[in-house]
């Protein structure tokens, strides 16, 4: 009796023993895991003017990411004309975040039901990190005198613009000369009339803003190229002495959007790295970078902070001061023309006023 009670007893404290062990490797272990976090991924589909921007910007974001979590983010990046972009999206191509060129084509992704209802309201200014305008784009010394949007209408003036059926930037590009005939005091006829002379000069429709640029620049098409200012200004900065920035009288406020793809996020888990990823733009770090690759900051001390020094509305050559905001133009926005669904149904649904206007050559 006395021998079976020693033989339990050490059987015990052996068991005991091993199980303290265990446990002490257990919590070791669980303590790693915790310390290495798995990097997170991903993806932001936008449209083409932005390539360089993102570059800089996704840099930024996953180094405040790492210092603020300890977590490694990885971002992929996705380029073309805006409303392909959209429709991509909405046809299944995975994207966790949108920055598109306007509200419009974000509408198309949540009528698919990936993106929820109220989408303007979740980040400040309706969504908009950033803005932009529509200038023209002349080669050097300006051969062709192009100075407003009725030079445009001239005979022998060979305009370069991508298509708004599948570009945002062109969709501002056409409202831009609308609202330039409209503050003529045309009528809606004169107004269209107006714009059918204009893309009778226009001799390339490209499918997004980046394939106009290199139609223009590199392939030497066309006496002005109408533009994101920022893709003007890059043009400056790649090809010095080679173009001019012509800023027109008027021109309109254009506000590319930004949303998550709530479908994608709560499928993949990552909608907090998301939402911090469309915040994170608006941060000063960010709002100077935007300022940088020359977008408009929402930032007005920060916008201020790079006006434009001179009176001319041509700009011929980068700044040296860095401060490239011509301020004095006359800008409307998309409220304008009642919002982007009724300006849409009325000017680039399928039979709309740009099917009446444009004639493909």
């Amino acid at each position: 009796m006395k021998k079976s009670l020693v033989s339990a007893l050490l059987i015990g404290v052996l068991s005991f023993s091993l199980a303290g062990c265990n446990a002490s490797q257990n919590t070791a272990g669980d303590t790693g895991s915790a310390d290495k976090q798995e990097a997170v991924e991903i993806t932001n589909v936008s449209y083409d003017p932005t390539r360089e921007l993102y570059v800089s910007y996704n840099e930024l974001f996953a180094s405040y990411w790492k210092d603020k979590t300890g977590q490694e983010v990885d971002i992929v990046q996705s380029h073309g004309g805006s409303g392909k972009q959209a429709l991509e999206v909405a046809n299944g191509l995975a994207a966790d975040v949108v920055t598109l060129a306007l509200e419009g084509d974000i509408d198309a992704i949540a009528d698919a039901g990936l993106i929820e209802s109220g989408y303007t309201g979740e980040f400040d200014l309706d969504s908009s990190p950033y803005t932009s305008t529509i200038v023209f784009l002349v080669r050097k010394g300006n051969p062709k005198n192009i100075q407003d949007w009725d030079d445009l209408l001239e005979e022998g003036v060979g305009v370069i613009t991508p298509n708004p059926k599948t570009s945002g930037g062109a969709r501002w590009n056409y409202l831009a000369a609308w609202y330039y005939f409209e503050n003529q005091g045309l009528s809606e006829d004169q107004i269209v009339e107006n714009i059918r002379k204009l893309y009778g000069n226009v001799l390339v429709l490209d499918s997004g803003a980046r394939g106009s640029t290199t139609t223009f620049t590199e392939n030497g098409q066309g006496d002005v190229l109408l533009a994101w200012e920022n893709e003007a200004f890059l043009s400056l900065k790649e090809a010095p002495g080679s173009y001019e920035i012509v800023v027109p009288s008027v021109s309109i406020l254009c506000q590319p959007t930004v949303a998550i793809v709530d479908e994608v996020v709560d499928k993949r888990g990552t909608r907090e790295v998301a939402t911090e990823y469309l915040s994170y733009l608006y941060s000063d770090e960010a709002q100077k970078l935007e300022a940088e690759n020359y977008y408009r900051p929402s930032n007005q001390d920060i916008l201020n902070s790079y006006k434009y020094a001179a009176e001319s509305n041509t700009i011929a050559e980068l700044p040296t001061d860095g401060k490239w905001i011509i301020t004095n133009v006359n800008l409307t926005d998309i409220s304008h023309f009642g919002g982007w669904s009724e300006t849409m149904a009325k000017h680039f649904v399928d039979g709309g006023l740009f099917d009446s206007i444009y004639e493909v050559k």
